[in-house]
């Protein structure tokens, strides 16, 4: 639980947070250079979500993911240069240049992808914890959602399964606010994604997707209910993104200032910055050498995906089809 984490447990949780915040931060700035191809959707502003979720996760637990994927890798475990070496399209990626942003994914880490398609992340999850139950083991699975994917009839056909046979699955929607361009008060026909939880006969939580504290005791709860048996949960955190929906989008549909304000207002690192150095006992000096480990192993991680060389043309066709 939240109130047993230690110190060196607060700075693997920043230095988390502060990895995925780079690494976007990064990536925004190469994209725009031209070096990097395709779609890319940045998860700067979310951080604290993926990383208080991430921290109860074994290495044998599974994480289905969206098309915003990136911090959610990382919080997996996913390792940042090969990461970036993906997102680059090279053959040293994690899925050898194959995947990209949309389809990043390390099933050696129990990472089984991101996913271009709004709502698929579900139905895998679902999968993914049959077969956790399958086998007796206490591992659980957990897929990422937008409020978009909350909409999505793969969606509910999983939450419903998952309800029906018991399954140790989390659905987290992480509600930013906007689906593409469209708000979600627009667009989602109830004020909060939680309460559709009791249609399935699944308990449902709104949590603060800006507190790290907030997203860690949600999940650890989630967790151990999946763990022992009592089936799934759905947690609502509730934050905002800081780019727009890709990049490229010029987010004339947001409030002139709105960004700004949220970076200055509601900024996890901040939040979490600020909570730790008051009242757990970390030193600012500890923070701002994980700054300086980070700058660096972002500087790495790109070098080495710019140097990688691209896929060779006879591996077109390969990891397209399992053969058993």
């Amino acid at each position: 639980m939240t109130a047993n984490l230690s110190v060196e447990d607060l700075l693997d949780a920043y230095r988390t947070m502060k990895t995925i915040r780079e690494f976007e931060d990064r990536v925004h700035v190469e994209f725009a250079k031209g070096g990097i191809p395709g779609f890319v959707h940045l998860y700067a502003g979310e951080e604290a979500s993926a990383t208080g979720v991430g921290m109860h996760l074994k290495e044998t637990d599974k994480l289905a993911s969206n098309h915003r994927g990136h911090g959610h890798c990382i919080a997996k475990g996913v390792e940042v240069k090969g990461m970036m070496a993906e997102i680059y399209g090279k053959k040293t990626g994690t899925c050898h240049g194959k995947g990209g942003s949309m389809h990043i994914a390390d099933l050696d880490t129990g990472m089984m992808g991101a996913n271009g398609i709004v709502g698929g992340g579900p139905p895998l999850a679902c999968g993914a914890a049959l077969a956790a139950k399958m086998k007796g083991t206490d591992g659980i699975a957990v897929v990422f959602c937008g409020d978009g994917a909350s909409n999505q009839g793969t969606t509910f056909e999983a939450m419903n399964l998952a309800t029906v046979w018991k399954l140790p699955v989390i659905f987290v929607f992480e509600n930013n606010g906007y689906g593409e361009a469209t708000p979600s008060n627009y667009a989602v026909s109830c004020e909060d994604i939680a309460d559709r939880a009791v249609g399935f006969g699944m308990p449902g939580e709104i949590v603060d997707g800006h507190d790290f504290f907030a997203v860690h005791k949600a999940f650890a709860k989630a967790a151990e209910r999946a763990r022992a048996g009592e089936g799934p949960s759905l947690l609502e955190h509730k934050l905002d993104r800081f780019f727009g929906h890709f990049e490229g989008d010029n987010q004339n549909y947001r409030p002139k200032g709105e960004v700004k304000r949220l970076r200055e207002e509601v900024c996890c690192l901040k939040r979490f910055g600020a909570e730790v150095t008051t009242n757990h006992g970390v030193d600012q000096a500890q923070l701002s050498a994980i700054d300086n480990e980070v700058a660096k192993l972002i500087d790495e991680a790109v070098a080495f995906a710019e140097k990688s060389p691209e896929p060779d043309l006879s591996a077109l066709t390969t990891d397209v089809y399992i053969n058993y």
